[in-house]
């Protein structure tokens, strides 16, 4: 398997003018913002949106200027999100580091998410950038929803499968899909091209959200199982199935484990071997798998190439990471 620094080698230029790009986007005449921005330009993660972008632009042409405004685009917007989703989650760590919102307290992380929003804005419309701008808008939008059905029906626990991949297309894969869409807009690919890369960074958007759902029930790569999804209450994939698959009896008492005792850490191991003993994880796991081979599938549509090559090292690093 391709490591970060092999996936980047093809776009190892365009990614190192982006640090800079993206930087001065951040900047702002306001003290404490610019305090702030630099905290969250300096705790920045491994930026696989941005190379979602560049690597989609030169499969399908190469890298422009737009490139450029693409993935500050969404970078923008992809951090504004966070931003908003530490305050509505009360979460104090994002990446090892301490969380806007636990930092500078909740008032201040809503409107550093404002500004970050507005900034994405800015440059699009600077820029001329309207189809670019069309595409992050609609995922944004699609995201907000996903996490509201995510609210409304984990309050009712009543997430059957269709509706688990419904959020999760919305929530995660929305975004991936709005940066391979928006690498091929950049590159001015024909609408064909345009769709079928949208299509494509839908599906491997699908695959790393599985695979973070997988990560709460642990197995020998990735550690210890955490929990954190049954103690929110959300019912993912490999819940999902071990509860479709369960006797009456199990489904009654893990529906009211789940319902009044997802604080409780000895009812959430129970929860969690459960779900292990079902085959949840199994079954989480093919279906990780078959979005994988769908979005390969879609990659292997457009012609061979370096970039190409390094997108499919990407597609594979998403479902094997261990963090």
């Amino acid at each position: 398997m391709m490591n970060v620094k092999e996936i980047t080698s093809p776009i190892e230029e365009e990614m190192s003018r982006f640090e800079v790009h993206f930087r001065d986007a951040m900047r702002s005449s306001a003290p404490l913002l610019d305090k702030i921005t630099h905290y969250i330009v300096k705790r920045k993660g491994k930026q696989m949106r941005p190379m979602f972008v560049f690597l989609a632009a030169k499969i399908n042409g190469g890298v422009t200027e737009s490139s450029y405004h693409a993935a500050a685009l969404i970078e923008l917007l992809h951090t504004a999100t966070l931003v908003h989703d530490d305050v509505v989650d009360d979460a104090n760590v994002r990446r090892g580091f301490f969380s806007i919102n636990a930092l500078w307290k909740n008032k201040i992380a809503v409107l550093v998410g404002d500004y970050l929003l507005a900034k994405g804005l800015i440059i699009s419309v600077n820029n001329r950038e309207h189809e670019l701008l069309g595409a992050v808008s609609t995922a944004v939008k699609e995201m907000s929803e996903g996490e509201l059905l995510q609210m409304e029906k984990s309050r009712l626990l009543n997430i059957d499968e269709k509706t688990y991949f419904d959020i999760i297309r919305k929530k995660t894969a929305s975004l991936i899909a709005a940066c391979c869409e928006s690498g091929a807009i950049s590159a001015k690919a024909d609408v064909e091209s345009v769709a079928r890369m949208k299509l494509f960074g839908e599906k491997v958007g699908i695959a790393f959200q599985i695979k973070d759902d997988l990560f709460d029930y642990g197995n020998g790569d990735i550690g210890k199982p955490t929990g954190i999804d049954i103690k929110e209450r959300k019912l993912t994939l490999p819940l999902i199935f071990a509860l479709r698959n369960a006797s009456v009896q199990e489904r009654r008492k893990f529906g009211k484990m789940i319902k009044h005792e997802y604080h409780n850490e000895s009812a959430v191991r129970e929860i969690v071997n459960f779900v292990v003993a079902g085959g949840g994880m199994e079954y989480t796991k093919a279906k990780m798998l078959e979005f994988r081979d769908m979005a390969l599938h879609d990659l292997y549509s457009f012609p061979d190439s370096e970039a190409r090559r390094a997108m499919e090292g990407l597609v594979q690093y998403t479902i094997n990471r261990t963090k």
